[in-house]
């Protein structure tokens, strides 16, 4: 749990050097930076390094605005090609093995009637992260850095409004741990918790290999629908399980972000932060 809530402190701090990276562009220095942050070089340095796996300065080409293009020239994939490789739902995601179901249309249509969702909240490598839960697996985990705590917490609500909801971290925590990279044992199991076009974005979402993007055209074609790219992109939107349905590996053919559910620096920090430590693997 120690190393979670490190991980939670050490992003408020890069969210800051991230808002001065932006700010200055590549001219800021190590010294710059970490003055700004009241901290020795060193010390900065090491407390960067341990949260993005690289350098501040390496990490400042990943932030870069041109980064998104260039993972779309470099690590550009077809979710066809990463169906046929294996990267599906067995397939290696966050040094974790992800394994998931999907509520009947029925049961949806219901808006989660006599169901009980557990909740709690954990620092994760991004902040605050609320995460949900039913005795099946994670059905829910949302980002709160750009937003509120409460805002977080009426969006997943009001996800399944004749569910029961429960506060009981103590039970999420084992999933927790797993989601966020800190146990890496046994299956993470995901309750998936959408309407049937919406489960079919999400189940390409998580063919996406970790270190690469798609796009939102590239997802249409994928689940049957290429003209559809609007309605792809409201339902990768509506993705209720941040980081592992990996919504943040989709972008637009010009290589912009597109939109994040959760606040668009949050996007880029997801991003640079799998591209470095895929590059440092």
């Amino acid at each position: 749990m120690k190393d979670m809530q490190e991980d939670g402190y050490h992003f408020h701090v890069m969210r800051r050097a991230i808002d001065l990276i932006d700010e200055a562009g590549p001219s800021a220095t190590l010294e710059d930076l970490a003055a700004a942050m009241d901290m020795s070089p060193a010390h900065f340095q090491r407390v960067f390094s341990r949260w993005a796996g690289v350098s501040p300065k390496r990490y400042q080409q990943y932030l870069t605005l041109g980064h998104a293009k260039a993972l779309l020239e470099e690590r550009f994939t077809t979710l066809e090609t990463a169906h046929a490789t294996g990267l599906s739902g067995g397939g290696r995601l966050h040094d974790l093995f992800l394994r998931w179901e999907a509520m009947s249309p029925g049961d949806y249509a219901r808006g989660g009637d006599g169901l009980a969702i557990l909740w709690g909240w954990f620092e994760s490598p991004f902040g605050p992260a609320l995460v949900m839960g039913t005795e099946k697996g994670i059905c829910g985990i949302a980002f709160a850095a750009e937003t509120t705590e409460a805002a977080a917490f009426e969006d997943l609500l009001g996800r399944w409004p004749r569910a029961t909801f429960v506060e009981d971290p103590m039970t999420l925590r084992p999933w927790a741990l797993k989601a966020f990279g800190v146990e890496e044992d046994g299956p993470l199991p995901l309750y998936l918790i959408g309407a049937p076009f919406q489960i079919k974005v999400w189940e390409a979402l998580m063919r996406i290999p970790s270190g690469q993007v798609t796009t939102y055209s590239e997802i249409a074609k994928a689940v049957g629908h290429p003209k559809a790219v609007r309605a792809v992109g409201t339902a990768v939107g509506r993705n209720p399980i941040s980081l592992l349905i990996p919504c943040h590996r989709a972008l637009r053919k010009s290589g912009g972000l597109g939109g994040y559910h959760w606040g668009l620096p949050v996007k880029r920090a997801i991003l640079a932060w799998e591209s470095a430590r895929r590059d440092a693997s």
